[in-house]
């Protein structure tokens, strides 16, 4: 602890554990502490599962019919990653790899008239869909042959659409999609949680859909990877790259005070020692006088012994249900996965329903989503702050993360594939 630091980074969460990875590769001096005795922070994947029962304040001890306690690796934030996506890549390049394994999500449905239908991933499931009628399907044919050739730097591409100005309203129309279509493009393809993007220009939100395109290619099944084990193996592989470089870490360490002097962060105090540093890192939790609520978001971790319902019964999937089909401002996430990823005991199941919190009846607003995975054996609800950082702070030499993550399910050479897991390899 009595020694000067580049960067101290406080909390292990994701987000902070990629930084602490990233900065000891180019050579900075890092000590990385969290004041749990775990890795992940908010984003820890929890085992055994005695454990998710205490966190929940659940009495007694989980049933025999759970299996063993060991078996168990539940995630306490949802999250599949795009396989195309930015954090796909950034483990390429960082060679984290190398400490993960993981598998395709088995499909991808969307929530319409009260009943869930797969988001087609061929053409021939496209032809088959009952998402859309027959001309329908030609006009949506069409416009992702249009998103497919669309170059933000080519303006051949364009056929008349500024991608800097003209909103994606404009271009639905321009195609004559009906309101279906658009549902289920913008918030199953595009991944929006509302429907403000529709008159915002429309460049990002095609380059959205062209990502979840390149990522179906990869595998076919879904766009989504999961890594084996849970979540947790994602800022626990950064960490042991942070360490490999020389980082330092502490978990099970109290922060009893951000050391600041004339307006500068100096240090970290921790059992009465204080480590020196030139930056730091963390997440909201370390510093909540710089931080602000700006909304909540309620999660519900439910314990299957069954698959859900008209999914083919699929071992992991992931379910969105726009917030139009359930008269919301933010659409309802349901993420899916079971023993086969090595998170549950043999024959079991764990679905997350999430979302964005508008009324003082958060439970209410969830029901949709947990009506789709009757009967549900245990569940196990959590209603947590949005928090984001009140300022920059280059002043003061502090980063915040937003705390924790929202309810988008996914993080944004072909890698083989195997019937069991995949290897992402470069």
């Amino acid at each position: 602890m009595n020694e000067e630091y580049d960067v101290i980074v406080l909390g292990t969460g994701l987000t902070e554990c990629i930084l602490s990875g990233i900065m000891s590769v180019n050579g900075k001096k890092v000590l990385h502490m969290d004041r749990n005795p775990y890795y992940g922070g908010e984003s820890a994947s929890i085992t055994p599962l005695e454990d998710l029962y205490k966190r929940f304040n659940i009495p007694g001890a989980p049933p025999a019919s759970m299996g063993r306690g060991r078996d168990w690796n539940v995630d306490l934030i949802p999250k599949f990653l795009m396989a195309n996506g930015q954090l796909v890549k950034m483990l390429l390049f960082t060679e984290v790899t190398r400490y993960l394994d993981f598998k395709v999500t088995e499909g991808s449905f969307v929530y319409k008239g009260g009943k869930i239908y797969k988001v087609p991933s061929t053409e021939a499931e496209a032809l088959a869909s009952s998402l859309m009628g027959l001309f329908e399907k030609r006009r949506f044919r069409k416009f992702l042959v249009y998103v497919a050739n669309f170059d933000e730097n080519d303006p051949r591409t364009f056929e008349g659409v500024d991608p800097k100005k003209t909103a994606m309203r404009e271009v639905y129309k321009k195609f004559d999609l009906g309101q279906d279509v658009i549902d289920f493009t913008g918030h199953a393809l595009a991944l929006y949680r509302t429907d403000d993007y529709l008159d915002q220009p429309c460049c990002e939100t095609i380059n959205r859909i062209k990502l979840y395109s390149e990522s179906l290619a990869r595998y076919g099944k879904s766009p989504y990877l999961y890594p084996l084990y849970g979540l947790g193996e994602l800022p626990q592989g950064f960490a042991r790259l942070s360490a490999i470089y020389g980082g330092t870490y502490m978990l099970n360490k109290p922060i009893e005070e951000i050391i600041v002097q004339n307006g500068k962060v100096i240090g970290v105090k921790s059992e009465g020692e204080i480590a020196r540093c030139k930056q730091l890192i963390c997440d909201p939790s370390y510093v909540k006088d710089r931080v602000e609520k700006v909304g909540q978001v309620i999660r519900v971790i439910c314990i299957l012994s069954h698959p859900i319902k008209n999914t083919s019964d699929a071992n992991s999937c992931q379910i969105i249900i726009p917030q139009n089909q359930v008269n919301r401002k933010s659409d309802i996430y349901v993420c899916m996965i079971s023993s086969a990823h090595n998170v549950a005991a043999q024959g079991k199941y764990i679905a997350i329903a999430s979302t964005t919190v508008e009324t003082k009846e958060p439970e209410k607003e969830i029901r949709p989503a947990l009506e789709l995975l009757e009967p549900i054996e245990q569940k196990f609800v959590s209603i947590s702050d949005l928090l984001v950082p009140k300022d920059l702070g280059t002043d003061s030499q502090t980063s915040r993360s937003s705390y924790p993550a929202r309810t988008t399910p996914p993080l944004t050479s072909r890698p083989p594939v195997t019937t069991s897991r995949t290897s992402i390899r470069g």
